[in-house]
């Protein structure tokens, strides 16, 4: 096991699979002479060449666009969006024809492509640049949508997303670039739409997914002690959902409190909570809580950012408030 940085896990993911399967390119603004906005592809360039390592001009429909016609024609494309909040001007592309392709075609045409980059807040970045897409893109059929909360997530679903004969919506955040875990050593895959515990409690199910379950840990972390266990159920994956270990912690616990960084309508929390209530009714003690981002656009202030995202003290009060204590 290697403590790498989680942009280095993702490097190593398109590496591995650029070099076992010559279909795989990279296509993005400053992926290339740049080595990535984030340095995510630092040094693919000098090993793969141009053909492989695409810098393209800002333009992101049209880049979508091609990795739509070259998946369609049997490559592999990856997609790298700066920010997924510029991947609206593409969102054509990514609905429209990468999504529906394959029942549009009756079955003709696979899109075997991964459409990835930073989604959420980081910072002062304004409310253009801090939106949550997760939720938008996992409500379309055809696409999967994948949201790792740390390095050895990131390689392992990085590479299934690559060889995923189907579009793959992978979301990262560029506030845990930087950040470092431990990566197992050689062939490492985890597959797609399955969930992880992340920490196994008895009094409370927390479900969360991407960095803000880190929100969610600092929160386990208070309320252990005061003799309060969480148990935390990490997504991984938005679409599909993986249900069950949920409902099996419900069981458990008797209470759930979904903690995401989103808008609240609509939102993965929302398709939780209907999902659960419907399946482990008779299992919960406490209606369901969800823990979002406030119904505004994202502010610049850091006071009212602080009150936008949802933070480790929403979490505990929202905890207490499940468990009837104060």
């Amino acid at each position: 096991m290697r403590q790498i940085q989680f942009r280095e896990a993702l490097r190593e993911a398109m590496t591995e699979e650029m070099r076992r399967d010559a279909n795989v390119f990279l296509m993005g603004e400053e992926v290339a002479q740049y080595n990535g906005a984030y340095k995510v592809s630092q040094g693919m360039l000098d090993e793969f060449g141009p053909k492989r390592i695409i810098d393209t001009p800002i333009a992101e429909l049209g880049f979508a666009g091609i990795g739509v016609g070259a998946a369609m024609n049997g490559l592999r494309p990856i997609i790298e969006f700066m920010t997924f909040n510029f991947s609206l001007v593409a969102i054509d592309q990514v609905i429209n024809s990468a999504a529906k392709m394959l029942s549009m075609s009756g079955g003709q045409f696979n899109i075997p492509m991964v459409f990835r980059g930073p989604t959420g807040n980081a910072g002062q970045l304004g409310a253009q640049h801090s939106q949550s897409f997760e939720n938008w893109y996992a409500n379309c059929p055809g696409l999967k949508v994948v949201v790792p909360s740390n390095p050895a997530d990131a390689k392992g679903l990085l590479k299934s997303a690559i060889r995923d004969n189907d579009p793959v919506i992978f979301m990262e955040s560029e506030v845990m670039y930087g950040e470092k875990g431990g990566v197992p050593e050689g062939e490492y895959l985890i597959p797609i739409g399955v969930s992880r515990v992340d920490r196994e409690g008895s009094d409370v199910t927390i479900v969360s997914f991407g960095k803000i379950i880190k929100v969610a840990q600092a929160a386990a972390d208070e309320l252990a002690k005061d003799g309060i266990t969480c148990e935390i159920i990490d997504l991984r994956t938005v679409r599909p959902i993986d249900y069950a270990p949920i409902i099996n912690s419900v069981k458990k616990t008797n209470r759930l409190v979904i903690v995401e960084e989103a808008w609240p309508l609509a939102s993965i929390s929302s398709e939780l909570t209907f999902h659960i209530q419907k399946n482990a009714f008779d299992y919960l003690d406490a209606p369901i809580i969800r823990v979002t981002t406030k119904d505004v656009p994202m502010p610049y202030a850091p006071t009212l950012i602080e009150a936008f995202l949802p933070t480790k003290n929403r979490v505990i009060q929202c905890i207490k408030e499940s468990l009837y204590v104060k």
